[in-house]
């Protein structure tokens, strides 16, 4: 069910209040009002309006507003109150309804291999496996387990296949052929932008406005644009805008750049409890064995298996 617009917004914003309180930044925030509170321009008489004041001089509002940015950007907007999580993860019930007989699949697959090849799911290293995993953690892409044994999930052709007999149940397209059966061989009726939309969703993409790296519009040398467009993206990085970041790489993103400005757009930083989080997943895997690990492996060897010229980080996607 829809919801008019005034609830909509609320419900929103209770939902983002009601994720970021348990967060760092909420932990963050109220420490530095507890420190503001010693200085001498915050004033008893008009405490609440002072300590606002203070958290956007000091930059701390800023945080927020990346926080809630990025938070409206991962969630879908809110559903009727009631919805059951699984109908907000996706809302189509013959879609939900093959996701899960897919998954079956899947599992039964997995499990097949498991039984043939006599191997766990899942099971702890000995000690004597983990330290060796440690020794190599950096240089996992050398040290090629044999993996012969291991065959795909499933076939790409199976998949193909199931996402052309999806149908929804509410489409009558009749017998009758017409161009629409013709379209293609997944006949699944989305809803998608028309041209309008789309004009305005891509309008940084105008032939008119400067793009970076695309250098056939001769209307301004590509080395000016260049340039102004990197000193645009500093002040942007200085401002650490999320919002404005995102509107920035719509029209390129100048290499020197592209750490920083992903991060501020993700709304990503290395804090201590993030390398924390890191240290404590890594232990994780060095602790225990998963049939999955064994898969991915595999995947990422057909894939990106280490070359000096395309892709050198080889190691980095086994480690994640």
């Amino acid at each position: 069910a829809m919801l008019d617009p005034e609830r909509g917004l609320s419900l929103t914003i209770a939902r983002v209040v009601q994720r970021l309180q348990g967060s760092s930044l909420h932990s963050q925030l109220e420490r530095q009002a507890r420190v503001s509170l010693h200085k001498p321009e915050i004033k008893l008489e008009s405490l609440k309006e002072d300590i606002k004041d203070f958290l956007k001089t000091s930059g701390w509002e800023r945080k927020l507003q990346n926080a809630v940015y990025s938070e409206l950007n991962v969630f879908p907007l809110p559903c009727h109150p009631a919805a059951p999580p699984e109908h907000i993860k996706e809302p189509l019930a013959y879609m939900r309804k093959a996701q899960g007989s897919w998954e079956k699949r899947i599992l039964k697959s997995l499990n097949s291999m498991c039984t043939e090849l006599n191997i766990p799911l899942a099971q702890k290293r000995p000690l004597n496996e983990q330290k060796e995993l440690l020794n190599k953690w950096n240089e996992m892409g050398t040290d090629e387990p044999d993996l012969s044994l291991f065959r795909p999930v499933y076939a790409p052709k199976d998949f193909l296949e199931v996402l052309m007999n999806l149908r929804n149940p509410n489409y009558e397209n009749g017998e009758q052929p017409s161009f629409r059966n013709h379209l293609g061989l997944i006949q699944v009726p989305l809803k998608v932008k028309d041209i309008p939309e789309l004009k305005e969703d891509f309008s940084e993409l105008d032939l008119n406005i400067g793009q970076l790296g695309i250098d056939d519009s001769a209307q301004v040398p590509p080395e000016f644009f260049e340039n102004e467009h990197v000193y645009v993206g500093q002040k942007v990085l200085a401002e650490q805008d999320s919002a404005a970041a995102q509107q920035y790489v719509r029209q390129g993103c100048p290499t020197a750049l592209r750490a920083d400005l992903w991060a501020l757009i993700l709304n990503i930083s290395n804090q201590p409890e993030d390398l924390l989080y890191y240290e404590q997943l890594k232990s994780n895997v060095i602790q225990h064995n998963l049939l999955v690990d064994s898969l991915i492996y595999k995947d990422v060897k057909l894939t990106a298996s280490n070359d000096d010229y395309y892709f050198v980080f080889e190691d980095y996607l086994y480690q994640v």
